[in-house]
C-alpha cells in the first residue's frame, strides 16, 4: 500500500473519555494510515460543548474531512461506536470501512435499566470523587503509556446522562442496515454484555465479520493495545480502494 493508497482512519472515544483513549493506537498506525482521534460534544476539549447525535456525526465528519484522503475507516467504542453508526447512517459517502468495539449490544429494553440507573446517579456524585476514582482505576489496571493521555485530558461526567439519554433505546441489529461499508465488529472477548447481540449485528450485515481480542474487557484496546492495533490495521489493509 503506498502512501496515496493508504486509507484515512478516524478514532471516536467511549463514554466519558477522549481522544486521548486512542493514544497508543494513534502511535502504532500514524506511520501507515493518516490518522487521528476525535473529541466528541461535551468531551475533551469540547467539553462546553452541549450533547447530541447529530453534532457527534459533525464532528466526525469534519474529521473525515481534515485528513484530506477521501472516504475513511471509523473506529468507533462504546459510546463512540454508536455515534459512528448513526455518522454511517448519516454520511455514508465519508465512510470506507467502520469498527465496532465494545458497540454491539442493542440500547433497547430491560437490559439497559442499569445504565438509566447510573445515568440518574452520576450527576449526584461529585465530580472530583469521580475524578479520583477514575485516576486510580485506570492507573492500577495498565501501563502509564496507555493510560496517561486519557487521564490529562478528564472525563466528561457531567455529559454522560445526555448522551446516554440518547443512546439509550435508539440503536439495534438493524442499525447495521444503514452501514453501505464493510463492517468489522471487534470485541473484547470478556466484554459479554456489549458483544451480547453481536452475531445479531453480524448477521444484519452483508460485509460484517465479527473478531474477539483474547481475554480482553470492555476498554480492549487498553486491556490488548498490540491485539487491538492489528486488528484495525489487518482490516484497514483490506479494504477496496475508493473510486
Amino acid at each position: 500500500m503506498t502512501a496515496a493508497d493508504a486509507v484515512p482512519v478516524v478514532f471516536v472515544h467511549g463514554t466519558r473519555f477522549s481522544a486521548g483513549q486512542w493514544s497508543a493506537q494513534l502511535a502504532a498506525l500514524r506511520d501507515e494510515f493518516p490518522t487521528t482521534a476525535v473529541d466528541l460534544p461535551g468531551h475533551g476539549e469540547r467539553s462546553a460543548q452541549p450533547w447530541s447525535l447529530s453534532g457527534a456525526t459533525e464532528v466526525i465528519a469534519s474529521a473525515v474531512d481534515s485528513l484530506g484522503h477521501g472516504p475513511a475507516l471509523v473506529v468507533g467504542h462504546s459510546l463512540g461506536g454508536y455515534a459512528s453508526l448513526e455518522f454511517a447512517r448519516r454520511r455514508p459517502e465519508q465512510l470506507r470501512g467502520l469498527v465496532l468495539a465494545g458497540a454491539s449490544a442493542s440500547t433497547r429494553g430491560l437490559r439497559t435499566a442499569p445504565y438509566r440507573w447510573a445515568a440518574r446517579l452520576v450527576p449526584r456524585v461529585p465530580a472530583d470523587r469521580l475524578t479520583r476514582w477514575n485516576d486510580r482505576l485506570l492507573r492500577r489496571l495498565y501501563p502509564p503509556e496507555v493510560v496517561e493521555a486519557t487521564i490529562r485530558s478528564g472525563y466528561a461526567f457531567h455529559t454522560l446522562p445526555a448522551a446516554w439519554g440518547e443512546v439509550l433505546g435508539r440503536f439495534d441489529a438493524d442499525a447495521m442496515r444503514h452501514v453501505s461499508a464493510p463492517v468489522l465488529i471487534l470485541n473484547g472477548e470478556k466484554d459479554t454484555f456489549f458483544r451480547a447481540q453481536e452475531t445479531d449485528f453480524a448477521r444484519a450485515h452483508p460485509r460484517a465479520r465479527v473478531e474477539l481480542i483474547p481475554r480482553a474487557r470492555h476498554l480492549a484496546n487498553f486491556d490488548a493495545p498490540a491485539a487491538f492495533t492489528d486488528a484495525v490495521r489487518r482490516f484497514a489493509r483490506q479494504l477496496p480502494a475508493t473510486g
